[in-house]
């Protein structure tokens, strides 16, 4: 039970991670304040360190990981580019980044209930994501 938990909950964060690392990079080149593009790129950085961190043990694991679900990857894409072909402000990205933030916040914490026997390590790994989420749609809230 250990083992499976543990790749499960491995497999998730590491969705989770490519999830988020993708948001950034699509809203990005449209950021305007300097402040909020380094809140950003700060955040991407952090999300590779995390999945640095995850690839060591997927590999001690022997297995590959997990790319977000194509699905919803599209359907986040199409939001975003739609929010931003009618309003390219600060205020759009924040906003997009904020629900982003939130939804994954919400699918990881609901992995971590679900995955309880998985290693502690993964579980930490999954909290410091879950933390970085929460930290920065604290940041962007005042471009909201």
């Amino acid at each position: 039970m250990i083992h499976e938990d543990t790749i499960k909950l491995m497999k998730e964060c590491d969705s989770g991670i490519k999830m988020g690392v993708s948001a950034i990079e699509e809203v990005l080149p449209a950021v305007k304040s300097e402040r909020l593009k380094e809140y950003l790129i700060e955040c991407k950085k952090q999300h590779q360190f995390l999945a640095d961190e995850l690839e060591v043990i997927l590999n001690e694991y022997h297995d590959e990981g997990k790319n977000p679900n194509p699905m919803i990857q599209g359907m986040s894409w199409m939001k975003t580019n739609m929010k931003l072909m009618m309003d390219k402000s600060d205020e759009t990205i924040a906003d997009l980044m904020t629900d982003g933030c939130n939804m994954g916040v919400k699918s990881l914490n609901k992995y971590l209930n679900e995955y309880k026997a998985a290693e502690e390590k993964v579980k930490d790994i999954t909290k410091r994501l879950i933390n970085l989420e929460e930290k920065l749609a604290i940041d962007i809230r005042g471009y909201l």
